[in-house]
């Protein structure tokens, strides 16, 4: 699957059907710790962050690759910067600029109650899952708690999104989403700051800071 699809949706996403055995009834404890994730970001207005995509391809070596997220909830406007991209979104318009390529890619922002996008990365799991608790986990001595979601709709090219949270802070510390061809994306959060102050300019893309680019309008 294309790279900058999974850069959109992370996440994270962030992002792959079928239902397993055992998957049938949701969680309740996972429940509870999925609603005081919702809860906790829920309070922020503002948020920025560093991140790291690792994928893991079948028959290939793994790719890993840094990037920064900068969210405005109650505008619905984010910037996502890696070394290969930058999607910038005033909350109306979509600009994707593909460095590799030379390309900017121009689309309305037409958000969708199942799709998993920069402004709902963090309550994306609200619908259309189930989900259940897995064994807790530690990274660095820090305690992790682990929940596995199964997208109820099996026309999805995921299977399976595994989401761990710290337990103190019920941040979100990374997400992994398995696909059906046998790939791993894994999207660690670091650094994160909430309630930042973020220039308006921020939000909004300046051709002049892309020199030699075809612009492809796709509204």
């Amino acid at each position: 699957m294309n790279k900058s699809i999974y850069t959109v949706i992370i996440l994270v996403t962030l992002v792959i059907n079928t239902v397993f055995p055992g998957y049938a009834q949701t969680d309740a404890a996972a429940k509870t710790l999925l609603d005081k994730v919702g809860q906790t970001y829920e309070a922020y207005k503002t948020m920025q962050a560093e991140f790291s995509l690792e994928i893991k391809q079948a028959q290939q070596a793994p790719h890993t690759e840094l990037g920064k997220i900068y969210m405005d909830k109650s505008t619905g406007k984010y910037r996502i910067t890696t070394a290969s991209q930058d999607i910038i979104s005033d909350g109306k318009t979509q600009w994707m600029v593909l460095k590799d390529v030379g390309e900017v890619q121009i689309t309305d922002v037409a958000p969708a109650s199942d799709a998993i996008s920069p402004t709902n990365i963090f309550s994306f799991y609200k619908e259309g899952y189930k989900y259940v608790s897995s064994a807790d986990e530690h990274v660095g001595g820090k305690p992790l708690a682990a929940v596995e979601l199964i997208p109820e709709d099996t026309n999805t090219p995921y299977f399976k999104i595994k989401l761990r949270v710290d337990e103190k802070t019920h941040q979100i510390h990374d997400v992994t989403i398995f696909d059906k061809g046998g790939n791993r994306f894994v999207y660690t959060i670091k650094n994160a700051k909430v309630n930042p102050s973020l220039a308006s300019n921020l939000f909004a893309f300046r051709q002049t800071d892309y020199q030699d680019v075809e612009i492809v309008d796709l509204r």
